[in-house]
């Protein structure tokens, strides 16, 4: 999740910043909190071209109908709704949340149950989901308790039902900005709008140029708890961008670090030294869930994954004191390029 700054600001969102704001007439920018956090679009309007009142009309309709499906906040969602129900239990699901879950399913199968959208039981166990009760390390008894309500291989679809045989409960947070990024893209497009910048929650799309001709900016963030730094600026055409690190949602205890990000097959934080990673990808729903995905797999075995499948991928590594930042090949010569 990232943090929502107000628009007359360059904003520095989930290791992502935006970079070079300015006030040229012709781009049109507007924003608003969301997902617990906030989005942000800014588009080159022409003429015969919808006004921004129309536009953000259709964006927040998008929002609102996400949230209405996939939120883990609200009871009445039909993801919660879904998780409320016992086991060998079913519901009708909206295509979209289906779409999710076909491709949690895949990335589950890819990381051998590593990365698991039935994860929601553990992250309320250790205090960041919704229906937590504070942060708190649990004992290997609570985990193997709760590890018993999760597990991707218990959810089912069946036409337009979504099934489970355990009460498992599904969290969509790993991809749910990343989809909303690429509708609300499809719906600018819809409308004729060709140059575009779309972030919610710190996920981005990027489409064409701005009004100079220059394209859109972001920076990557130094994954550092004490101040806000800039490690590498790039300039995006027609892929989207997403970073998933460590250092924004954690809590310490007796000197030990424990992250949001939970390995499923183990039920507790990942513990190695991959701070951040950096996925840019054709798909934001793809660079969402991957950026998750290698950050849970950690810096060896995200990487070789990274390689293998060639995932546009850019780690920053912990070292004692310091970060060693790698990008691989599909990276450096991918839509993304260091901006001078």
């Amino acid at each position: 999740m990232s943090r929502w700054l107000p628009m007359g600001l360059c904003a520095l969102l989930a290791g992502v910043v935006l970079v070079g704001c300015d006030a040229n007439p012709a781009l049109e920018r507007f924003g608003g909190p969301t997902m617990g956090s906030g989005y942000s679009i800014s588009y080159v309007r022409r003429a015969g071209e919808p006004d921004r009142r129309t536009v953000r009309s259709d964006v927040e309709a998008i929002l609102d109908e996400v949230d209405q499906q996939m939120s883990g906040w609200r009871s009445d969602s039909d993801i919660e709704r879904f998780n409320a129900l016992p086991a060998n239990r079913c519901q009708v699901m909206p295509s979209a949340v289906l779409e999710l879950i076909r491709l949690g399913e895949h990335l589950s199968r890819e990381t051998g149950g590593a990365f698991d959208l039935t994860v929601q039981p553990l992250m309320n166990l250790w205090g960041f989901g919704p229906q937590s009760r504070g942060e708190q390390v649990p004992t290997d008894r609570q985990r193997a308790l709760t590890l018993e309500r999760t597990g991707y291989r218990h959810l089912r679809i069946d036409g337009a039902q979504l099934c489970k045989d355990a009460a498992v409960e599904v969290d969509l947070s790993s991809v749910a900005a990343g989809y909303t990024v690429d509708r609300i893209g499809a719906r600018l497009e819809a409308l004729g709008i060709q140059d575009y910048l779309v972030q919610v929650t710190g996920e981005l799309r990027a489409r064409g140029h701005k009004p100079d001709g220059s394209p859109w900016r972001v920076a990557l963030e130094e994954p550092r708890d004490d101040r806000q730094a800039v490690e590498k600026v790039l300039a995006l055409d027609g892929c989207g961008v997403s970073t998933s690190g460590d250092y924004r949602h954690y809590f310490e205890r007796e000197g030990r670090r424990y992250s949001h990000t939970l390995n499923a097959l183990t039920g507790a934080p990942v513990e190695h030294d991959l701070a951040s990673v950096t996925v840019v990808h054709p798909s934001t729903l793809m660079a969402d869930g991957l950026s998750t995905l290698l950050l849970i797999l950690g810096p060896e075995l995200g990487w070789n994954y990274a390689q293998q499948h060639q995932i546009a991928a850019f780690f920053v590594i912990r070292a004692d004191k310091r970060f060693i930042m790698r990008s691989n090949p599909a990276f450096d010569h991918h839509c993304a390029v260091q901006a001078q």
